[in-house]
């Protein structure tokens, strides 16, 4: 058997996520100083917008981050319905708060900076109104994942809506070339040298791996427990001698 395909059992996952925590824990803190170091006391200050773009240090990891978590869920709901592998809908179940959170401060800060920007917390353009979608699907999982009992019939019912879903993260990517928009365009492509100064950059990428390694820190500790809930008749978690909580 391939080592790989061992990990997919929750029992050998399980201690590997216990030992993997700390590390992606130790990194998210320290980026995410790193980076705000650099995005609140070294970039300077935007020609244009002031002082206040600096919202967009949080702002865009979270938004990238939302998307991001999503495409990966799409990719656990696959393995979900096709090889009905346990720990692949586990995996979505403890990615899907960090989704929502991530989804909700896209919005809140994008607010922030919107209202020095259009002179309004909130409009209906094309993007904030698709991210605001995103944010329904994320809260619509965990809505229909608390409202099936039945752990199969839920792990499947989720699995089909994320995948139903999956048409917005397009529309987010695109929105801004596709429609009149107010939000600006991307300020970083792969063709192109970077719209913004170097270490404006830095600063975004960096709380961006911030968010990433955070994403996979707060994901292990959430899949862990779910798969005690999931397995606690299992001979090896009876063997543990840890009590499931439900978080």
């Amino acid at each position: 058997m391939n080592p790989l395909y061992r990990f997919a059992s929750p029992s050998a996952f399980y201690p590997l996520a216990g030992a993997l925590i700390p590390y992606f824990a130790w990194v998210a803190g320290l980026l995410a100083l790193v980076g705000l170091y650099l995005g609140l006391l070294v970039a300077p200050v935007d020609f244009q917008q002031g002082q206040h773009y600096r919202i967009l240090f949080i702002h865009v990891p979270t938004a990238w981050m939302s998307m991001f978590i999503y495409f990966i869920m799409c990719g656990y709901a696959v393995l979900t319905l096709t090889l009905r592998t346990r720990l692949s809908a586990l995996m979505m179940q403890a990615l899907a708060p960090t989704g929502t959170l991530f989804a909700a401060l896209a919005l809140i800060t994008g607010g922030f900076w919107g209202k020095p920007t259009w002179g309004a917390w909130w409009v209906w353009d094309a993007r904030t109104t698709s991210t605001l979608i995103l944010l329904f699907l994320y809260i619509g999982y965990l809505a229909l994942e608390n409202a099936i009992e039945d752990p199969q019939r839920a792990d499947r019912a989720c699995a089909l809506l994320i995948l139903v879903g999956s048409i917005n993260l397009p529309i987010i990517y695109f929105s801004v070339q596709w429609w009149n928009t107010l939000h600006q365009g991307s300020s970083i492509s792969m063709t192109a040298a970077p719209a913004m100064a170097r270490v404006m950059l830095l600063s975004m990428l960096t709380l961006t791996f911030s968010a990433w390694a955070y994403t996979i820190a707060v994901a292990l500790v959430r899949v862990r427990h779910k798969i005690l809930l999931r397995e606690r008749a299992a001979q090896w978690v009876m063997e543990l001698g840890a009590t499931p909580q439900v978080i």
